[in-house]
């Protein structure tokens, strides 16, 4: 690529570390960013909505019409997925851990939003769907997966992205079988490396959608980069709702 030049304003990649007032990435892990997107909303596109994307669409196959679970709904991985579910004509549910997130994430898009700490996740969807189950559930905490299987209809489709609840994922496959039911592992980082055209297109146009209005970065608090840790621990208070951005 020979496309930038001093001065451009990008996102960027990295494959280890990002907490740095300078950072030397190779350029075909650089995303330009459109005029209308401030940078703090860009730099929190390639991995949260990229991972959003391949969860749902790649890997996930959702398809019109179809139902998404997503674990984690105010996460910055669930907000993704809950917008991007949503355009595409998916009818979506959301787990998170308090009425007001749920009322935050009704106004971007849920349809069904399930407060876990109230009530029993895998019940609600059930009673919701009339025990029909959703078509595709996307769980980024980890704890929750195995029981986000038993919320799958007939070849409904888990996905796995990460592990935020940092659980030791023992994982019984018995409920896959009777239902011709599917689980697959995301890791975003090996399509970058290994799909890059695809990548690098797909971003571009979510850039693109964000600088349009039609997708919304959500920044929850902004943190000097001086306060890496308190951001940290903040983040893992469950709190948040959306990004945590660190200012150099």
């Amino acid at each position: 690529m020979t496309d930038r030049k001093p001065g451009d304003r990008v996102t960027a990649l990295m494959m280890h570390g990002s907490h740095a007032e300078r950072a030397a990435v190779a350029v075909a892990q650089t995303w330009l960013v459109p005029e209308a997107l401030s940078l703090e909303h860009a730099a929190c596109v390639p991995v949260a909505w990229g991972t959003a994307h391949d969860c749902l669409f790649e890997f996930g196959r959702l398809r019109p019409g179809e139902s998404v679970l997503v674990q984690a709904g105010g996460s910055g991985v669930g907000l993704a997925c809950v917008q991007l579910a949503k355009r595409a004509g998916a009818t979506v549910f959301a787990t998170a851990g308090s009425k007001d997130k749920l009322e935050r994430l009704a106004a971007l898009g849920v349809d069904h939003g399930i407060c876990y700490r109230e009530v029993d996740f895998v019940e609600a969807v059930q009673k919701l769907t009339q025990n029909r189950g959703v078509n595709l559930v996307v769980d980024a905490v980890g704890d929750t997966l195995q029981r986000s299987l038993l919320c799958l209809g007939y070849r409904g489709r888990a996905i796995t992205v990460g592990n935020a609840s940092r659980s030791d994922m023992k994982i019984d496959p018995s409920p896959l079988a009777p239902g011709n039911r599917s689980l697959t592992g995301v890791f975003f980082g090996a399509e970058v490396a290994l799909a890059t055209a695809r990548v690098r297109a797909m971003l571009d146009q979510i850039l693109a959608d964000l600088a349009k209005g039609e997708l919304s970065v959500v920044v929850d608090r902004r943190f000097p980069l001086s306060e890496a840790a308190a951001a940290h621990a903040y983040i893992e208070s469950r709190a948040a709702f959306g990004r945590v951005v660190l200012i150099p």
